[in-house]
């Protein structure tokens, strides 16, 4: 306490003699009462709020700047002193009445409720602590508790990603493999797609050159029946492979863009594999950890773990559609392949054989044509014979006729009753007669054969025309259409394979 104050505090009944005449000196400190000054203590005591956070460092100037605030009583005193100046009287018996004064039990009361308080805020301090020690295990177990959980998260996304990742690859090595497949098939559909063109274009020209058979030949016979029926399935078969090579064509631009997001998904989950591996590894102790402030208020996902399986899941579930489509075609490729081989092949051996038997025929005939010309050579030698020897008997016949003539003009002039129809005269004339009638006979056999040698000269004609006919055709048929069928490919080859 201030001097002056305890000045005041003089036993009452002591000698002053100086106070009598002057007053004493107004005290600038003032003792208050002791529930007021207990309550002056609760109500001063500057209160601070600790704005700082409590992760930052301890900052001991700050606990003594608090520290160094301590409470005064001047406030007190000052308005005691203003009270004291205006109701102060310049009589002793005024001055014991108006100045209070403390009781030892008041100022053992004072001590007394000092001493509690210093108690309490002991006890609530040394309580703090050892709640604040507390808080601080139990802080730090929960920290690495959830630390332990996060890594623990994080290894089970790392297995769910590696999971992710062999299934990913394993329907990529199997779409891959099936792309390729699905390619040499395609490449084998190309190559006998390019091979029918060699069938048709023979069919056609057998068929071009058939046209130029002449006369008789010129039939729609089973030979161009069946080249007829070749071109068709040729088509036909053609028309097959190009539907199924758009279809492949189609699947395998289907398996790459199935194989692309595989690829583009597999890639992704490298990325993540590799991200969420290293934060698994991560420990307080690793290089690299640092603050990142804010980073938890950031939420750049845009999947849950539904959707972000669901995602995979639907890309291997495409991939594995794309490969049974792809899968199918090409059993229905190889199918096609050695059906149409098996087609053409058996149409190209109709056709051989209609060639075969046409040609036959076409032989025989020739040769049975040839037998009847030179039958027929023969008969118009013959012929020409024998009109040779008719013409020479009427010459024969001449003389005679010109004997028996010339007998009868001779035995015209015989005179007079010579001139007798006697048996001679009669043998003379039926002589004539009889000659005459011989080269007549003679002469209309003559015109018979003539007529006979004309029609064997004339149909020899039509057996030589039929004969080059035949030869021609047999030309066509066994030297051209059939040299050229010599290279028809073989089934290997009508099935895509060099």
């Amino acid at each position: 306490m201030n001097k002056s104050c305890l000045s005041t505090m003089e036993p009452l009944g002591s000698t002053l003699p100086s106070t009598y005449a002057h007053p004493a000196p107004t005290p600038t400190k003032f003792l208050p009462a002791i529930g007021t000054m207990a309550s002056s203590y609760r109500d001063r005591f500057p209160h601070y709020n600790m704005t700082h956070s409590l992760s930052l460092p301890w900052r001991p100037s700050t606990y003594y700047k608090v520290a160094s605030n301590l409470p005064t009583l001047g406030p007190y005193c000052t308005r005691s002193q203003r009270v004291r100046e205006s109701t102060m009287l310049p009589f002793v018996s005024n001055r014991t009445t108006l100045f209070t004064r403390y009781t030892p039990d008041d100022w053992y009361r004072s001590n007394l409720t000092n001493y509690q308080e210093s108690n309490t805020s002991r006890h609530n301090s040394e309580r703090l602590r050892v709640d604040t020690s507390r808080l601080i295990q139990d802080k730090y177990q929960q920290t690495r508790k959830t630390q332990a959980d996060s890594t623990q998260n994080l290894g089970e996304r790392v297995n769910d990603i590696g999971f992710w990742k062999s299934e990913i690859t394993h329907e990529l090595d199997e779409m891959i493999g099936e792309t390729n497949a699905l390619t040499d098939i395609k490449q084998r559909l190309e190559r006998a797609l390019m091979e029918t063109e060699a069938p048709l274009q023979i069919a056609r020209e057998c068929l071009f050159h058939r046209e130029k058979r002449m006369g008789i030949d010129l039939v729609h016979d089973q030979v161009e029946t069946e080249l007829l029926t070749e071109v068709d399935v040729i088509l036909c078969c053609q028309e097959r492979m190009k539907r199924h090579l758009d279809k492949a064509i189609a699947q395998l631009a289907s398996n790459r863009a199935a194989q692309h997001e595989l690829e583009k998904d597999l890639s992704d989950k490298q990325a993540a594999h590799r991200i969420d591996d290293k934060c698994h590894h991560l420990r307080n102790t690793s290089d690299g950890v640092s603050y990142f402030r804010g980073v938890e208020r950031v939420d750049a996902t845009v999947s849950v773990p539904e959707s972000w399986a669901k995602f995979t899941d639907d890309n291997i579930l495409r991939s594995q559609s794309e490969r049974a489509a792809s899968a199918k075609l090409r059993d229905d490729i190889e199918n096609l392949l050695v059906v149409t081989a098996n087609e053409m092949w058996n149409q190209f051996n109709k056709v051989n054989l209609a060639f075969t038997n046409r040609i036959a025929e076409t032989a025989d005939a020739k040769s049975k044509i040839q037998i009847h010309l030179s039958k027929t050579l023969q008969e118009i030698f013959q012929t020409e014979m024998t009109i040779e020897s008719i013409k020479k008997a009427i010459r024969d016949k001449s003389a005679f006729l010109k004997v028996a003539q010339t007998r009868l003009d001779e035995r015209t002039r015989r005179p007079n009753i010579e001139l007798c129809r006697d048996m001679a005269q009669l043998r003379l004339v039926n002589e004539v007669y009889e000659v005459d009638d011989t080269i007549q006979t003679l002469q209309q056999r003559l015109r018979d054969a003539e007529d006979t040698l004309q029609s064997l000269v004339h149909n020899k004609a039509t057996l030589e025309h039929d004969l080059a006919v035949k030869a021609n055709s047999l030309y066509i048929d066994q030297e051209k259409c059939m040299g050229m069928r010599k290279t028809f490919p073989n089934t290997l080859r009508l099935v895509g394979f060099c």
